[in-house]
């Protein structure tokens, strides 16, 4: 096969699985695959009724689906349809440790804002976050759901024993910084209840979902949740955290020479970030390609947005936060996490 039917070949693999990425998006957002994991065995029909749509379409999406091999059908003669075991972890549960509902939801999201991007590329400007809408503002959220609900607080932290040793003795102050919806700092709020913790964000909507999580939680009379720059913010904090956002800050070195400002006596920045090669190289593997697809779709855009000093993009490699710690005053560490995505540091204010 000739190195143009190869690229054929692939873009054509690439256009089914974006357009059966839609149609689970579909299936999330009118809660389709809800209606099968409570009626399984449903017809059109009982889709249809329950769900609150059209029938046909309703027939429509459920053979689609049975055909891409998410949804079984049980029976071709009276055409019944049911989800697979294990499918309302993926597709039902943000929570959950198998969940794929952000990465679907922050698809459909990112595809949203392809028209503004167009001219962004023409004109050297960006694309606001808040132009992306609420899919990828959930979208990441949900994605990040399951490590902020299942191993911030029992595996991540612990990789700073000083730290944990610091904010359970002792009342403490941390800043989650980014804290978007505020999953990351209501799970730093429940591990350690003599902190008091706070959640700082420029997005509005992502700061109303916080306040709303935390109220829900039962944390709200020890979680703030702030809409502003951190550098409105005081001091001092035995914990500063910043989760999957310095490589969206438009003034990184600026950012961290705030923090190192807010910090305690002894306090420590904890980062996580994306995990990529150390150096470009090409071809790369899933993760780097994945990293650059959202750099080209969303990250570098909502960033170039704010006139950026340094616009990182979302491949953002450990000898890059190594060189902003140093000119801003830290050393950095590279710690011992495992995590298919994310790099995690440990930042100390140098002497």
């Amino acid at each position: 096969m000739t190195e143009t039917a190869n690229l054929t070949e692939r873009l054509l693999g690439q256009l089914l699985a974006g357009t059966e990425l839609f149609s689970v998006h579909l299936g999330i957002q009118l809660g389709l695959y809800q209606v099968l994991h409570e009626h399984p065995d449903a017809t059109d029909a009982v889709l249809a009724e329950r769900a609150g749509i059209d029938r046909r379409y309703a027939r429509e999406w459920l053979e689609q689906q049975a055909a891409a091999g998410y949804v079984l059908c049980t029976s071709l003669a009276d055409r019944t349809f049911r989800l697979p075991d294990g499918a309302a972890d993926v597709l039902l549960d943000p929570a959950h440790p198998a969940s794929g509902v952000g990465m679907v939801t922050v698809f459909a999201g990112v595809a949203q804002a392809v028209p503004a991007l167009a001219e962004a590329y023409r004109t050297g400007g960006g694309v606001p976050y808040a132009a992306y809408g609420s899919f990828t503002r959930d979208g990441i959220a949900a994605m990040n759901l399951p490590g902020f609900r299942h191993c911030l607080a029992q595996e991540w932290l612990p990789a700073l024993p000083d730290v944990v040793e610091r904010l359970t003795k002792a009342p403490a102050r941390v800043m989650d910084l980014g804290c978007g919806a505020g999953a990351s700092t209501l799970a730093i709020a429940a591990a350690f209840p003599r902190a008091a913790v706070t959640g700082v964000d420029l997005d509005e909507e992502s700061i109303a979902d916080a306040r709303r999580a935390a109220a829900a939680a039962g944390l709200a009379d020890r979680v703030t949740f702030l809409r502003q720059d951190a550098a409105a913010t005081e001091g001092d904090y035995a914990l500063v955290t910043i989760f999957e956002a310095l490589h969206d800050m438009g003034d990184p070195v600026g950012v961290l020479r705030t923090v190192r400002g807010l910090l305690a006596p002894g306090g420590v920045l904890f980062v996580a970030d994306e995990k990529v090669a150390d150096e470009f190289t090409a071809p790369a593997d899933e993760i780097e390609r994945l990293q650059y697809a959202f750099s080209v779709l969303h990250c570098l855009p909502a960033t170039m947005a704010e006139h950026p000093v340094e616009a990182a993009g979302t491949a953002l490699r450990a000898p890059t936060v190594a060189r902003w710690a140093a000119q801003a005053g830290f050393a950095s560490t590279v710690l011992p996490i495992e995590h298919d995505f994310w790099r995690f540091y440990r930042l100390s204010v140098l002497d």
